[in-house]
């Protein structure tokens, strides 16, 4: 009875230290946007530039994040947590001393190589470590990452506008800490793969594993492609909306940090009660209600006088990001035995999708203008009628169980 209460218990120690990894991780990854507006005068970049600059970072993560996620479900390594941080530090320093295009390309694809490494084994941790609580232990570890995510605009206005791009520095030391915190964390990890391995020893002896259900397949289709269209609306955003302040509202670099620091701190928010609210009201509704009930937000956002853009932008955050991590989570239970390969498709390949946004969006900014790309994102949340489509939490039980 003991050993199976141990196993049931949320180990909040290990998901604080994941999640402050994810913190790190995002961070030193979120110094890439940050950095946007400066190297866009200094190197004189154009705006589809900038979305290739975008676009490697975050293609080099998404893509690699299902395979490394396909392969720790077959062979988990643990220690790749530090190595990954270790590599994103390599391209941290590189783009801090980097004065072409192409050494900035080259430098963002060490932090993407990391970020990439990373993630799958960070899901598998918090996954490890969730016990019963699996909404509330993924929001945990989310919200490290989205906290990190969300200091970009505070990282322009406060370190790169005053000491440029070799402000950069800075964030190696954070990213020595970040390796020492995952080091301890891949002790924890090694020893329950031990345990782990020792159970599924025994268990493996008694037959084979079932076939996936078609309903199971085409919904892991459904919800790649929702979280493609999210993360196509957070990429129009996150990298294109300063400019848009800037162009049309006439701010500061600086002050159109705030609008955008709200926006990402909103989902920070979001991202830590969408868990506990998944736990409670059901994955799939709290899905449908985070893509569905953003879109009138977003669809009058680019017409809003600036008075009003600060509430709206915040409580966009809020709510698109409610589903953040509850769709990692309901993705893991659509395929419980291929948990890396599943998160880093969710987590991975369907978020660095928007990555081919960024450059789509910047050369559409480049040919019409970024109001343009305002309008044409703010559509985006619609797909989330395509919610009604997957099968409700209860079905995905028994789905899994025939």
């Amino acid at each position: 009875m003991k050993s199976v209460h141990k196993q049931n218990a949320t180990i909040y120690g290990i998901l604080f230290a994941i999640s402050s990894g994810h913190f790190i991780n995002d961070t030193l990854q979120s110094v890439v946007p940050a950095m946007f507006p400066i190297i866009e005068r200094s190197l004189q970049l154009s705006y589809t530039q900038i979305g290739w600059i975008a676009f490697a970072l975050n293609m080099t993560s998404s893509l690699l994040q299902p395979v490394f996620g396909y392969y720790a479900d077959i062979k988990s390594k643990p220690y790749l947590l530090p190595l990954g941080m270790l590599s994103s530090l390599m391209g941290l320093i590189g783009f801090a001393l980097s004065g072409h295009f192409f050494w900035v390309i080259i430098s963002v694809l060490f932090i993407g190589f990391g970020s990439a490494i990373f993630h799958p084994e960070g899901s598998r941790v918090a996954y490890m470590a969730a016990g019963q609580r699996r909404g509330l232990a993924q929001s945990i570890y989310q919200v490290g990452g989205n906290t990190g995510q969300s200091l970009a605009p505070l990282i322009t206005a406060f370190v790169f506008v005053p000491f440029g791009q070799k402000g950069a520095l800075w964030f190696s030391v954070v990213a020595i800490a970040g390796i020492l915190v995952l080091l301890n964390v891949s002790k924890w990890y090694s020893n329950q793969l031990q345990t782990k391995e020792n159970i599924n020893s025994r268990s493996r002896i008694k037959g084979k594993t079932p076939p996936i259900h078609n309903k199971i397949k085409w919904a892991v289709v459904l919800v790649v492609f929702l979280v493609f269209a999210r993360s196509w609306y957070g990429a129009g955003l996150s990298n294109y909306y300063q400019f848009y302040l800037i162009e049309d509202y006439g701010l500061s670099i600086q002050k159109a940090q705030a609008y955008i620091f709200a926006f990402m701190f909103a989902g920070v928010l979001g991202t830590f009660f969408g868990g506990p609210l998944a736990d409670r009201f059901g994955k799939r509704n709290i899905i449908f209600l985070s893509m569905l009930g953003a879109a009138p937000l977003t669809l009058a956002l680019p017409y809003l006088p600036l008075f009003y853009v600060f509430p709206v932008i915040f409580c966009i955050g809020f709510i698109i990001s409610s589903s953040f991590s509850v769709i990692v989570v309901y993705a893991q239970e659509l395929l419980p035995k291929k948990i890396g390969m599943v998160s880093g498709l969710t987590v991975g390949l369907a978020f660095g999708m928007g990555a081919v946004g960024a450059v789509l969006f910047g050369g559409l900014a480049d040919l019409y203008s970024i109001r343009f790309v305002m309008i044409l994102c703010s559509f985006l949340p619609l797909l989330g009628m395509l919610t009604f489509l997957l099968p409700t939490d209860e079905a995905v039980r028994k789905y899994n169980k025939v």
